[in-house]
């Protein structure tokens, strides 16, 4: 195709979409009026559904598939990423030289850690009744993590993060969440539907697969984050490029 051709398909597709875009947004309500019509419908269905946090019942529930392309679309980025940053044949591992770190840093990184990776665990584990999630909450699970790194030394943090079991946790939550989805096909319904008892408002086992899709995000996505930052920070610090091959 040449240049031309592809400059026309390009505008006429960007001005179906330009198009659809503005019929979307002259259907919306009015911004600051009483029509809610989306949140009206998410609130009833989530309260249906015996799950106190709409949001997460919008997350896991009613658009459970759009929350699976989003995770693996993370899966896939860090699996990339262990591709792209692997040792090249030119390179080899030298071993971390420790870091001198101020005593008050020290002290407070060792302080913060568990008390961070207990609110990270909070956040999935009671994602189905108030604000967070797996998303939010596997993130401060793996950012905790690596207070290490900041407060005490490389290897400490090498101490605690075994790489390849992260690997494997991360394959375990995204393969958690698509075996999830087939409960729904073996109660007769659809991919990822609702199917479990939906337990009693406001407590830990209410939402039915809420809380166990809810789980398998946080575990996919804590192990994701930490296997990610392993290879960005071995490239940084354990990777040199061969000195014979580099002359």
């Amino acid at each position: 195709m040449r240049r031309r051709a592809r400059l026309w398909t390009l505008a006429a597709g960007l001005t179906v979409v330009a198009a659809l875009l503005v019929a979307a947004c002259l259907r919306l309500p009015r911004f600051g009026g009483e029509s809610h019509p989306y949140g009206d419908r998410a609130v009833a269905a989530a309260l249906r559904q015996h799950t106190a946090n709409t949001v997460s019942s919008v997350n896991f529930d009613q658009r459970a598939f759009d929350t699976l392309g989003e995770e693996s679309i993370l899966f896939a980025s860090v699996l990339a990423t262990v591709v792209l940053l692997r040792r090249a044949r030119d390179e080899h591992r030298v071993p971390p030289q420790p870091a001198p770190v101020p005593s008050a840093l020290r002290r407070y990184g060792t302080l913060l850690l568990p008390g961070a990776l207990l609110i990270g665990l909070y956040v999935i584990a009671h994602g189905q009744l108030s604000p967070g999630g797996g998303f939010q909450g596997g993130v401060v699970v793996a950012t905790a993590l690596h207070l290490l790194y900041i407060g005490v030394d490389y290897r400490a943090l090498e101490r605690l993060r075994p790489v390849g079991l992260y690997e494997l946790a991360d394959g375990a939550g995204e393969a958690a969440y698509v075996l999830l989805g087939g409960a729904g096909l073996l109660a007769g319904s659809a991919y990822l539907a609702n199917t479990l008892p939906h337990g009693t408002f406001n407590t830990m086992a209410s939402g039915g697969t809420v809380p166990l899709l809810n789980a398998a995000v946080g575990v996919e996505v804590a192990a994701g984050v930490v296997v990610l930052l392993a290879h960005f920070l071995t490239q940084a610090i354990e990777i040199t490029e061969d000195e014979e091959a580099g002359g």
